[in-house]
């Protein structure tokens, strides 16, 4: 996906956030899904949606169900999700 061309219904994901968080770098998740570790780095910053088969296998390495991992509503934080107040 081009960066000059952003479609009306965007993939927001938590890649990035669920690599950190596991101290993988995007290398080694690369290795994980069989991809070029630009490949991550285009996903991470929205530049580029994954396939199907590569959402999948991305979420099978954070032993994540797809719509914890990808939306297409903007996530909230992690913090106010696990600290909402009741």
């Amino acid at each position: 996906m081009s960066p000059k061309r952003k479609p009306a219904d965007p993939i927001f994901n938590r890649v990035r956030v669920l690599r950190t968080e596991r101290d993988m770098s995007r290398t080694q998740l690369a290795t994980e899904v069989d991809v070029n570790p630009q490949t991550i780095g285009a996903i991470e910053r929205g530049d580029h949606y994954p396939s199907l088969d590569l959402a999948f296998r991305i979420c099978d390495v954070f032993q994540l169900p797809v719509e914890a991992v990808f939306s297409r509503a903007e996530f909230t934080p992690m913090s106010s999700e696990i600290y909402r107040k009741a």
